[in-house]
């Protein structure tokens, strides 16, 4: 969405603390420049009911934005305050992004310390984008920016679904770093970098080396025209590998495959996502009563190694009216805890399996919002390691949500 020169100048006058004036030449150059900038972003919401006899403090294992502290009544999920300039068709062109979060979501982020934050405004993305004119053009993004892997993404009105998928809970969320992008051919595309660490936090480190750091690359390849109705759809593969943030001893690896298929039905498309992420440290968001502990109820983290592996499957559907669209996902995680070495030189091998059915129907009433309903079926496979529920003996959880989001 474009806004005028001076719209946009005195946006930009109380962000970045300028105090331009267009009559004079440093103003000149400053309008200029804010006239090719483009100021975006949306408003979410949310209604959300837990039916059955779990409460909106019970945790919800594996639920990223719609669980624990959001049930059984309505949320500001968060505010998303965009400004970009994208780079032009110059050999050195140059751009930027910067993504701002105001609103609950944004203790996802941490823009100052480490680890998630617990503030209501974070910086989501910020960094400069540059071309660089070798063969087909290199594209370089140099800051904090989004993690290259997952079939779901950050930012809610993006995604297919209003709650995210169990993958999505295990990925990276962000990395601070240099990212590398280049398109080998019309229909495949390679992307590499290094950023400091795994972790979530602005300029963290993982550790005391300079040479600890972590490294990001995936390939794209889109089905060409050639393959007739399949033609659009695109293949996906990824990974991140690195020390988490502070620690000199833990390496995590996440790998994820994943990719969309249009059918021979008109309005039909499928989808489909893998993720593993080794060394999850309590990957579902609740901690493995089976975990070895020390007398004081410590958990022994000595050896441990915490794997888990999510996967998705999903349905799209536009209906004719071109406004309504059904999009359905089916989801399964699993998740492997063994300790080598602890009390009493035992080893100890558990696992927690996780089945969800998510079905979400949108419908496009109003320009620019988007506005849907959810129901979602959460059920464990293995109670006795832990479900739902204040005492997590629950082996379902069931939610209706209702989403709009303004977007602009």
């Amino acid at each position: 969405m474009k806004y005028n020169q001076w719209t946009l100048s005195v946006a930009l006058a109380c962000l970045l603390g300028l105090n331009a004036r267009a009559n004079d030449p440093m103003g000149n150059s400053v309008l200029t420049e804010v006239s090719k900038t483009t100021l975006s972003g949306y408003v979410d919401t949310s209604a959300i009911w837990a039916l059955g006899e779990i409460g909106h403090d019970d945790p919800y294992p594996g639920r990223s934005n719609d669980g624990e502290g959001y049930t059984d009544g309505f949320n500001l999920n968060v505010v998303q305050l965009s400004l970009s300039r994208h780079s032009d068709d110059t050999e050195w062109a140059a751009g930027y992004q910067v993504d701002l979060w105001l609103g609950p979501d944004a203790h996802w982020l941490s823009s100052f310390t480490s680890g998630t934050g617990t503030g209501e405004l974070g910086i989501k993305q910020a960094y400069v984008d540059l071309h660089v004119p070798v063969g087909t053009g290199l594209e370089l993004k140099m800051g904090h920016f989004d993690t290259i892997i997952g079939y779901e993404v950050g930012a809610g009105p993006a995604n297919p679904n209003f709650s995210r998928s169990y993958g999505f809970f295990i990925e990276p969320f962000q990395h601070t770093g240099l990212l590398a992008s280049y398109q080998l051919s019309e229909d495949f595309s390679v992307a590499g970098g290094v950023a400091n660490s795994y972790g979530f936090g602005i300029n963290d480190r993982a550790g005391s080396s300079e040479s600890q750091l972590t490294y990001l690359g995936s390939a794209t390849y889109v089905i060409p025209d050639s393959m007739g109705a399949f033609s659009g759809g695109s293949l996906y593969a990824g990974f991140v590998d690195g020390l988490v943030t502070g620690d000199d001893q833990r390496d995590k690896t996440s790998y994820f495959l994943g990719g969309t298929l249009p059918t021979p039905i008109k309005n039909l498309s499928l989808g489909g996502a893998f993720d593993y992420a080794q060394d999850t440290r309590d990957p579902l968001g609740v901690e493995d009563p089976f975990l070895p502990r020390d007398d004081n109820g410590n958990v022994l983290r000595e050896g441990t190694i915490l794997d888990a592996w999510a996967l998705a499957g999903y349905l799209s559907y536009q209906f004719p009216d071109a406004k309504t669209t059904f999009n359905g996902r089916i989801d399964y995680i699993q998740t492997d805890t063994f300790q080598v070495g602890t009390v009493e030189d035992m080893a100890i091998m558990k696992e927690a399996r996780f089945l969800s059915l998510t079905g979400t129907v949108s419908h496009n009433l109003w320009e620019n919002v988007l506005a849907r309903v959810e129901l979602r079926w959460d059920h464990t496979l293995e109670d006795e390691v832990f479900g739902f529920g204040p005492d997590g003996d629950e082996d379902d959880a069931v939610t209706l949500a209702l989403n709009v989001a303004y977007q602009f």
